[in-house]
């Protein structure tokens, strides 16, 4: 059984590999696999790990279990402490969350809902690895010229992201990610942490696809790149605004007096270990907020947190009892986010609870999903990806297709929608409750989640509870409000309506689907596109030339262009030649090109994509008047 490794902050384990010779940085991969395994927990809390017998190498961490600091790793021999030894045992460790730096002061009144920084994560989402590193928006109401610091800063990272990219996985060992860390570090000094989290998810995911680790999806780290390119590009530009640069901490400013109705809650869990509990929130008005409780301790705390009692102005319920009741604030502080601080002069008084029939809750189920949804991807990315954008419905359950759950919107014309589950962990209850809601066709739901814009038609239901005046619906306590929280409550056999309605019901509902649903998005030949963008993340840039050559990769691109999707063609076709050309030298010999070429090319061609993606998964909220999903042109 391996030990459990401390995790390493990014600049100590940039920095000792780039103190190592470039020979030692060749053996620096093969020293790497198999650290981890041989790792042994000494009873003062440090590790060591033994290089033969004159080579042991301790990592001691700090007090709060992470390696910062470079005299926290030592070695035995005689290079230490630029030898292999020590950089392979730190490269093994997993990164641990770079810490922010000093914010600017702000207001005492300003406070947040834990210790004044609320590093919280947004929950089940692509967006709490971000949140978890420090990364957030402020209003854009002015753009400060970037500093000289900032932009060689953002040069460094282009460059690096360059690199990383035309070496790809297969190439992207321990120097490629080093390199990578070492410039977000300098982001990180210059005041860009947006940047340095999208370089330090970049080094996550090439780590997972060099391990084959099961969670690693290819698309993930496709999409970490384009962000990171772009992110680099345009800050290397000179032109971006705060949505680009962040700010390290988030700004809370007063909110006055407030009054919010619990609208659900739903486990944190990200991948650097934090776990947690968001509970959201709405106004009289609408206006959407939310109390979080995120801390380190992955599983176990996403768990437990979601009856830990609320930390805010001496609030006397729990997360549980918040999301099906309601507060009296005075002198809130709130973050550009919707977040609510819990700040010295906070005060908050328990309300009652309202059922989702009634109060801020019932507007949200009152028009189609697609008008939600085209609003959320008209929006502008920040803005739709935060995780407050939640939408409700009321649907009828068709059966289960593959991996996710079928249901039909309860509009006219409407198409079917997918459900996936919210967080995928087996210790948590999303995935057990859907498998038996969909044992239940016909059945009339009430549904509350996320809209996962990278897929078609597809929700990811945070809380579910029955539809008003429907027959065939669910039996939920009195004491649940009308909804159950899918990420905590469990639902049973007595939660559903009785057997002898269930015929009459299904009938209603159609019989369950052989195939699924039609989807734009996987009928589209764009997957060419993505296919090449995917193949140069994995193989790098050798691998999109290889791809490049002979008359079959031509011809793949006539089918994009016979369906109307010129550009894509024309940037797939641009991307292909840029990754096969190989520059002379003044002497007619074959030299290295530039990554910033293909870079750019790359770029383009994802940035591309993901908006024509954006598209269909736009069209495929929409249906046709015989109710089925419009096809991709």
């Amino acid at each position: 059984m391996s030990t459990e490794l401390p995790p390493v902050a990014p600049e100590v384990l940039a920095e000792a590999v780039e103190s190592l010779t470039a020979r030692l940085r060749k053996k620096l991969d093969d020293a790497t696999a198999g650290c981890a395994d041989a790792a042994t927990r000494e009873t003062d809390g440090s590790v060591t790990f033994r290089f033969g017998e004159d080579a042991v190498v301790t990592l001691r961490p700090g007090p709060a279990g992470t390696v910062t600091e470079a005299g926290q790793a030592t070695c035995t021999c005689l290079l230490a402490p630029r030898c292999l030894h020590r950089a392979a045992a730190l490269g093994a460790a997993p990164l641990a969350d770079a810490a922010p730096p000093e914010p600017e002061p702000v207001p005492e009144s300003a406070g947040s809902a834990a210790d004044g920084t609320e590093r919280a994560p947004a929950a089940a989402s692509a967006e709490a690895e971000a949140e978890a590193e420090g990364a957030s928006d402020e209003p854009a109401e002015s753009v400060p010229a970037l500093t000289a610091a900032q932009l060689g800063a953002a040069a460094a990272l282009w460059h690096a992201a360059a690199e990383a990219l035309a070496a790809g996985v297969t190439a992207g060992g321990a120097v490629v990610q080093a390199e990578l860390l070492r410039a977000a570090h300098t982001a990180r000094l210059a005041g860009l942490p947006r940047a340095e989290a999208a370089a330090l998810r970049v080094v996550r995911g090439l780590r997972a696809a060099r391990e084959r680790r099961t969670a690693h999806r290819l698309g993930d780290l496709t999409g970490s790149f384009r962000e990171l390119l772009h992110t680099a590009g345009v800050l290397a530009s000179g032109t971006a605004g705060p949505a680009l640069t962040g700010t390290s901490r988030r700004a809370y400013t007063p909110g006055g007096s407030l009054q919010v109705q619990g609208l659900c809650r739903e486990p944190v869990l990200s991948a650097t270990g934090y776990g947690g509990v968001v509970t959201h929130l709405l106004a009289p008005d609408g206006s959407r907020y939310s109390i979080s409780d995120v801390r380190p301790g992955g599983l176990a705390r996403a768990r437990g947190a979601g009856r830990a009692f609320v930390a805010l102005g001496g609030a006397t319920l729990d997360h549980a009892g918040l999301a099906r009741g309601g507060l009296r604030i005075v002198g809130a502080t709130v973050s550009p986010e919707g977040r609510l601080g819990a700040g010295r002069g906070v005060k908050a008084t328990p309300l009652p609870g309202a059922a989702w029939t009634d109060g801020p809750a019932a507007p949200l189920f009152a028009r189609p999903a697609a008008e939600a949804v085209a609003e959320l991807l008209a929006a502008p990315a920040e803005a739709a990806e935060t995780e407050t954008a939640l939408i409700g419905c009321d649907v009828t359950v068709v059966g289960a297709a593959g991996d996710h759950l079928l249901v039909r919107e309860a509009v006219p014309h409407a198409p079917l929608l997918r459900l996936l589950p919210a967080h995928p962990h087996p210790e948590l209850p999303h995935t057990e409750n859907l498998r038996r809601i969909a044992s239940y066709p016909g059945l009339r739901l009430r549904v509350l989640g996320r809209p996962d814009l990278d897929r078609a038609a597809t929700l990811r239901p945070v809380a579910v509870g029955p539809v008003p005046g429907a027959q065939y619906t669910l039996r939920l306590p009195e004491d649940w409000l009308g909804r159950a929280d899918l990420g905590y409550d469990r639902l049973q056999g007595e939660h559903f309506p009785a057997p002898a309605a269930a015929t009459e019901a299904a009938g209603e509902a159609g019989p369950v689907p052989a195939a699924d649903a039609p989807d734009p998005l996987a009928d589209a030949p764009l997957w060419r596109v993505r296919r090449l963008l995917e193949t140069g993340v994995a193989g790098g840039r050798r691998a999109v030339a290889e791809a490049a050559r002979g008359t079959a990769a031509q011809a793949a691109y006539g089918p994009l262009r016979r369906a109307g999707l010129t550009a894509a063609a024309d940037l797939a076709t641009a991307l292909a030649a840029e990754a096969d050309r190989r520059p002379r030298d003044a002497f007619g010999r074959l030299a290295d090109p530039s990554p910033d070429g293909y870079a750019w090319a790359w770029l383009a061609a994802a940035t591309h994509l993901a908006a024509a993606e954006r598209s269909l998964v736009a069209a495929s909220w929409t249906a046709t008047p015989n109710g089925a999903t419009p096809a991709a042109s």
